[in-house]
Formats: structure tokens, C-alpha cells, sequence
């Protein structure tokens, strides 16, 4: 038979898509080692020009003859070498119409260059090496951590590509063969075996089992199947042996569309631009235009060519973005730093600024406001004679000899589990055995009924019109009572919901769950509105429809069905419980697992963001007076600003950003 076709091609597909992620990862790790390799060498040489060069007071520390060409060498050296990548970035900018912060140091960087040369050559005036070489050094450093702080999201694609496992059990000729998943083809047929991932999307032919859907459905209970029930590839078996006859491969597959989803959602994401770059753009217009102005004022004025240049000069280099540079960066280093220790790690930038004043936050359900595994969630007595202590204590018993969820549900709850004799099974129906002497069962409502016990309790009635699933108890032919257990709520969801809500943010719920569990999670949380048995498509869909009212989403979720979603909202969270998928689909990762933590992501962007513009203030703010000074604007009062006060104004500015930025602090709701 020919199985080189369709599977063939999209496995070829996930390769492509994951080797395009490796290759976006790897360019972001060579940026980030560029700048760093090229801040360390720059650092190093940094120092001895400043040693041996004139520094912004006039004076130098150390000297012999022949030093400043030393100097200047060095210089040399650090211009090419380290601004390399700003004039290579000026470039960029200027070609497309857009200057900001690569323009602005490039500017700065050869205005302070070629001024120096000049001077070392018989230029009148003073030199600006050291300036020169600590702009470079600093904005190296800036760029370094900047890369450090932002996240790549590229391996979303090659953890999708990941859920479907590497081979299959082909049945040929009334034989099982092993054979590699992507020469599959519509019509095979495939033995699954227990614990085991489904290789393909397909229907079952043979076998009854339990299968595990929730990271790609988000389904919170294992789903029987049948003959004839139709299996997704990538969820697990966890039940008994089933044959699956392959219908969907390739472009078609389940899989396939959810990593389509989520490319289409990544690619589309629009750029915010930075707070630093538009202030860059200010600048660099003011620089330039400052600059030229200033020049042609005084030489006009009769007042000659050097002393015209030294204002120019004096003004581009007051006007040169050291703390710019670090106004930003610093800030998103302390503000990291916080996160990370609270358990919020930040994988987009330009997203977790935008979450400070989300319009709406969409939860899934399964494992995000929920715990996403089945527990206890209420228990009755029919019997006066026995409490709900005692009728937990016996279904534990003899349900510890079950593997089922459910079975594992019950069992966890009690503290000591009591010893059971003569075990037995009932397939698909319950479990029984002797325990301290009495025969239990515990045993479904539908076989319940089967045997004759009539179930009518307005208690019952509200647990199934909740969705939950019930068990009775029955011990020694006598009906004692019913268990239910249901997709524990996270004990901090309630609050979570309730703060945000006060602030005006209208919280909606997304799940794939079935209506009636989805209406009782909301209830018990206190949901706006909510929307069930939704596919990741339908998901995805509702994320763009509130886009397009022009409201700012942001995305809660946890499971591969959530990742088109969090990728195509404003701010996708993914709880850190979930999968990898859907933690590289997002734009921020909560690592415990608390929905508070949604609260305090607010609070820590709206904290960041007001930093970052009070740096930006300090950053520019000293221009206001500076620059005017600069140019000679009081030359006529007998004050004008020397280049070398006009350096030591900029490095001011510098040291009083960083300060700032230290100042950073959180406290938070989720302790």
C-alpha cells in the first residue's frame, strides 16, 4: 500500500513550521549574544580612554606622549565595532521614513566622531571621546537587556506539531505494523493502545475506552467512546485498546487547523510603538534641525566657523539619549525581575504594556477558573442513620481499586482508606466489594435505576441540572446516598473576578465544556456572560468579534484548544498548570496557576508603565533647559552652556533614570 502522501505532507508542514520557529529563536538568541559580546569588548576598551582621554571637566587623569592618538585609535575602534549596529539600524529607519532611537544614536555617535577627529587633526575646540565611548557602552547595555526582556512565541508551533506521536500501529493484512505517522492515509486503520496518543483524526471501528480530550477540546471529563464515535489525533487513550479507522490527515487534521490558527493569529498581531521611540523621533528631529539651525544663527551672526560648530556640536551631544537609552530597558529589567517573583513571566513587551487597562477578559473554563480534574463537590445522606463522613469513607474503599478519574476523585478526598475485600468491576457501570463486613457498591445512576432503587430527591435533580457527575452508594442492598463530583473551582477565581469587575472590566467565559457544567461554573464565579461547546475556531472567532467592536481583550487559558485564542488576543495569559502550547501561544505566563494573578498583571503594567514615563520625563526633561543653553540662546547674558557642563548634564540625567527605575515596587493581591 502507498502511505507517502498526505500524512507525508503534513508532516512536512510541522517541520517546516517548527524549523521556521527554530530559526526565529535562534535569530533572537544571536541578537541577543551580538549585543552582549559587543558590549563586553566596547566596556573593556572603554576604559583606558577613559584614563588617558580629556574628560567633560578638561582634565585628564593620565598621560604620556602620543596618547590621544591612542585615544583616538581606541575610539576608533569602538565606533565601528560597537555602533555598528545603530548606524546599520539608522539606515533602516531613514529608509523607511521612520527615525527614532538606532537614528538618534547614530547621529549623535558620528557628529561626537568626526568633531573629535577633527580636532585631534588641528580642529579648534575639545574632543568628545569619552562621551562617545560611554553613549556606545550604555546603549549596548540598553539593547542588551532589552532583548533579554522580551520572549519569543515561536515554539508554540513545534510544540502543536508535538502532540501527534512519531509512529502508529498499522493493521495490514489482519497484522499490526509499526509505521511512521505521516505516511497515514484516509482509510487505514490504526490500533490504539491504553495510554497511548490518537495518531490521527478518525472514527473507532473495534473497542471501548476512555479518551483524554481536554487539551485540545477543553471537555473537563474523559470521553467514552464507542464504535462509531469519532476520535481527535493527539488526545490520549486511557481506557482499553481501540482500533480507529483514519479519516482526516494533512491540511484537514484537527491539529493542522490550530496551527494554522495560531500562525494566521502571530503574523497579524500589530506593533505598538514604544514610548522611547517617538520620544527618539522628537529628539532626533530636535538634534538635526537644532543642530543645523544653531550653526547657521551664529555663523550669520558674524560669530565664525569653529565657535558655530561648537554650539552645533555642543547641542547634539547635550541632546544624546544616554539615559533615553536606559529609560526604558531598566524599567523592564525590575519590573521582569517582580514578575518573575511572583510568578508572572513576560513573554511579549508591547502586550504587557497594554494590559494595564484591558476592556474585556475572556476565561476558558477547564483548567483556568477551574482546577480542571474531577473532585468532590457535594454529598448526601438518604439515610439518617449514616452521615457523609462515612458514606465517603465506604465509595473510597471500594473505589481504590479502580484506576477510573472519577474512582481517583473520590479516593483523594478521604484521609485513611479503609481495606476492601473481594473486589470487583462492573464494566462501564461501577465498582463493589466487602468492606468492614458489608458488601458496598458504588455504582452509576443509570444502573442505579437498572436495579430497581427509585432516585427521587430534589438534591439529585439540582446536581444533574448542574451537569455533575453522580454515584450512589449502596451498601448491603440498601440505598445510603449519592456522590457528586464535578471540575473543582479555583478557590481564588470568585475574588478575581469580582475585582476586576469592580473596575469596569466586563469578564466573559469561553469553554468547549457542555452548556450545563459551563452555566454553573459561571454562576458559582460570577461571569458576565459565558459561551459552551465552542471548537478552538469558534473561539478564536469570538476573540476577533470583540476586537472588532474596538475593545482591548485579553485572554485567559490553558489548553492547546486556547492557543489561536491567546495568540490572537491584545494580551494572551496562559496559566502555567496548562500546556506548553499554550504558554508559547501567550504573551504572558502565570506560573502558580491563580487567577488572581490576572489582577496583578494589571497592577504591575499599570506600575510599569507609569515608571517608564516618569524615566522618560527625567530622560528628556533636562533638554527643556539644556539644549537652549546649548545652542547660545543667553550668549547675550554672558551665559552659554560649554560642551563639557552639557556632557556632565546628560550623564546627570543618566544616573538619575537609573536611580528611578530602582525605585520600582509592588505589592499585589495574590500574596
Amino acid at each position: 500500500m502507498d502511505h507517502g502522501v498526505p500524512g507525508g505532507e503534513m508532516m512536512d508542514r510541522h517541520r517546516n513550521h517548527g524549523k521556521e520557529s527554530s530559526d526565529m529563536m535562534d535569530m533572537h538568541r544571536h541578537h541577543e549574544e551580538d549585543y552582549r559580546r559587543r558590549f563586553m569588548v566596547c566596556l573593556l576598551l572603554t576604559v583606558p580612554v577613559i584614563l588617558l582621554g580629556e574628560l567633560p571637566t578638561g582634565k585628564v587623569l593620565f598621560s604620556f606622549k602620543g596618547s590621544e592618538y591612542l585615544v583616538l585609535i581606541l575610539s576608533s575602534v569602538i565606533f565601528l565595532y560597537g555602533g555598528y549596529p545603530f548606524l546599520r539600524g539608522s539606515l533602516g529607519e531613514l529608509s523607511s521614513r521612520s527615525p527614532g532611537m538606532m537614528t538618534l544614536i547614530a547621529v549623535a555617535i558620528t557628529v561626537a566622531y568626526t568633531y573629535s577627529l577633527g580636532v585631534i587633526l588641528g580642529l579648534e575646540g575639545m574632543v568628545f571621546f569619552v562621551e562617545l565611548v560611554t553613549l556606545i557602552d550604555v546603549m549596548l547595555l540598553g539593547h542588551w537587556i532589552e532583548m533579554r526582556s522580551v520572549g519569543s512565541a515561536a515554539g508554540a508551533i513545534e510544540r502543536l506539531a508535538g502532540l501527534l506521536p512519531g509512529r502508529a500501529h498499522l493493521v495490514v493484512d489482519g497484522r499490526v505494523e509499526d509505521v511512521e505517522v505521516s505516511t497515514l492515509k484516509p482509510g487505514d486503520l490504526v490500533v490504539v493502545r491504553a495510554g497511548e496518543r490518537i495518531p490521527s483524526d478518525g472514527t473507532v471501528i473495534r473497542g471501548e475506552s476512555h479518551v483524554n480530550e481536554s487539551l485540545l477540546t477543553g471537555e473537563s471529563r474523559p470521553v467514552k467512546k464507542v464504535p462509531g464515535d469519532a476520535v481527535i489525533g493527539g488526545s490520549i487513550n486511557i481506557g482499553g485498546s481501540l482500533t480507529v479507522e483514519v479519516e482526516r490527515v494533512g491540511e484537514e487534521s484537527f491539529i493542522s487547523q490550530i496551527i494554522e490558527l495560531v500562525g494566521r493569529a502571530q503574523e497579524g498581531r500589530t506593533r505598538t510603538q514604544v514610548l522611547a521611540d517617538r520620544a527618539a523621533f522628537w529628539l532626533t528631529s530636535i538634534a538635526l534641525l537644532g543642530g543645523l539651525l544653531t550653526f547657521m544663527a551664529w555663523y550669520l551672526l558674524g560669530m565664525g566657523v569653529f565657535f558655530s560648530l561648537e554650539r552645533a556640536v555642543t547641542l547634539m551631544v547635550t541632546a544624546c539619549p544616554h539615559a533615553l537609552g536606559l529609560a526604558i530597558p531598566l524599567v523592564i529589567a525590575v519590573s521582569t525581575a517582580i514578575s518573575a517573583g511572583r510568578g508572572i513571566l513576560i513573554r511579549n513587551r508591547e502586550a504587557f504594556e497594554n494590559a494595564r487597562k484591558p476592556d474585556v477578559v475572556v476565561f476558558d473554563k477547564t483548567g483556568t477558573l477551574t482546577m480542571g480534574e474531577p473532585g468532590i463537590t457535594d454529598v448526601i445522606s438518604f439515610d439518617p442513620e449514616m452521615d457523609e463522613g462515612e458514606i465517603l469513607s465506604y465509595a473510597a474503599a471500594v473505589e481504590s481499586g479502580s484506576s477510573h478519574p472519577i474512582a481517583r476523585g473520590i479516593v483523594e478526598t478521604v484521609d485513611e482508606v479503609l481495606p476492601v475485600e473481594n473486589f470487583n468491576s462492573i464494566e462501564g457501570r461501577g465498582v463493589m466489594g466487602r468492606v468492614n463486613g458489608s458488601m458496598v457498591k458504588v455504582l452509576s445512576y443509570g444502573y442505579t435505576e437498572e436495579l430497581g432503587f427509585r432516585i427521587s430527591d430534589p438534591r439529585v435533580d439540582e446536581l444533574m441540572e448542574q451537569a455533575k457527575t453522580t454515584v450512589f452508594v449502596i451498601v448491603d442492598d440498601e440505598l445510603r446516598g449519592c456522590i457528586a463530583l464535578g471540575d473543582m473551582i479555583r478557590p481564588e477565581a470568585r475574588e478575581a473576578v469580582r475585582i476586576l469587575r469592580s473596575r469596569g472590566v466586563r469578564c466573559l467565559m469561553l469553554t468547549g465544556d457542555s452548556s450545563a457544567v459551563a452555566g454553573w461554573v459561571a454562576s458559582e464565579v460570577g461571569i458576565d456572560d459565558y459561551m459552551a461547546e465552542l471548537m478552538p475556531i469558534e473561539k478564536y472567532d469570538e476573540i476577533r468579534k470583540l476586537q472588532e467592536e474596538g475593545l482591548r481583550v485579553v485572554m485567559v487559558g490553558d489548553g492547546v484548544n486556547d492557543a489561536p485564542a491567546l495568540a490572537q488576543a491584545d494580551i494572551g495569559v496562559a496559566i502555567g498548570a496548562g500546556t506548553d502550547v499554550a504558554m508559547d501561544s501567550a504573551d504572558v505566563v502565570l506560573v502558580r496557576s491563580n487567577p488572581l494573578d490576572v489582577v496583578d498583571l494589571m497592577d504591575l503594567a499599570a506600575a510599569t508603565y507609569s515608571k517608564m514615563k516618569e524615566n522618560l520625563i527625567w530622560a528628556t526633561g533636562y533638554n527643556v533647559i539644556a539644549l537652549p543653553l546649548a545652542a547660545g540662546v543667553l550668549y547675550g547674558q554672558g551665559i552659554i552652556l560649554s560642551p563639557a557642563v552639557g556632557a556632565i548634564l546628560m550623564s546627570l540625567s543618566t544616573v538619575i533614570v537609573a536611580l528611578n527605575a530602582r525605585t520600582f515596587s509592588f505589592r499585589g493581591h495574590s500574596g
